[in-house]
């Protein structure tokens, strides 16, 4: 599990295929502090790590994973949000993240508000996909609160902080990104649908 609290920017520098399955290779600040079989949120998605070396780590996304995100249109150099799963006796900072992303969204457009940015996307409607104004949702592996909430667009304002610190600053219009939703508003979703066709 993880809180959406983004530690550092890990930067790809290799991409090897195996058949259905890429091992992606990054480096980040803490690459030698982690350790085989460890879980790793890469832009929103938990993988796992397959191999260490000095500097550099490796993890593998299988098919379902590559279709699902944006981790196959990874190109080397490119960089993503990287956060360790989340320890038991840490603060919970952000919001519950479990690393599985729902779906991919379009940046439609980024707005300079003089002291913040505002970033608005839109998304395929299907069951669960849901926002709520001043509710939580994951983008890239950043938790944010949402500020306009439409059936398939919803906005949120990012602080300089974030801006800087993660690769939301390189986000432009028609950049796709990972949207987790909300667990609570899934579960929501999905009992009042069983309550409906029952």
């Amino acid at each position: 599990m993880f809180t959406g609290i983004i530690e550092a920017l890990a930067t790809l520098t290799a991409v090897k295929k195996d058949r259905d399955n890429v091992h992606f290779s990054f480096t980040c600040p803490f690459a030698q502090e982690l350790k085989v079989d460890q879980s790793l949120a890469h832009n929103g998605v938990c993988l796992t790590v397959v191999a260490v070396t000095d500097n550099e780590y490796t993890v593998t996304a299988i098919k379902e994973t590559l279709a699902r995100t944006t981790l196959g249109e990874l190109k080397v150099g490119d960089r993503v949000n990287v956060e360790r799963c989340l320890k038991s006796d840490g603060r919970f900072d952000g919001h519950i993240v479990q690393g599985h992303v729902d779906t991919t969204a379009i940046c439609e457009s980024v707005a300079d508000e003089k002291g913040s940015w505002k970033f608005v996307f839109t998304y395929e409607v299907d069951r669960g996909r849901v926002t709520v104004e001043k509710g939580s949702i994951c983008i890239n592996g950043v938790s944010l609160t949402v500020v306009d909430s439409k059936e398939n667009r919803f906005s949120v304002c990012i602080i300089p902080y974030t801006y800087e610190h993660t690769n939301f600053h390189l986000l432009k219009p028609g950049s796709r990104v990972n949207l987790e939703f909300d667990i609570v508003g899934k579960y929501v979703a999905r009992l009042l649908q069983q309550e409906k066709s029952s």
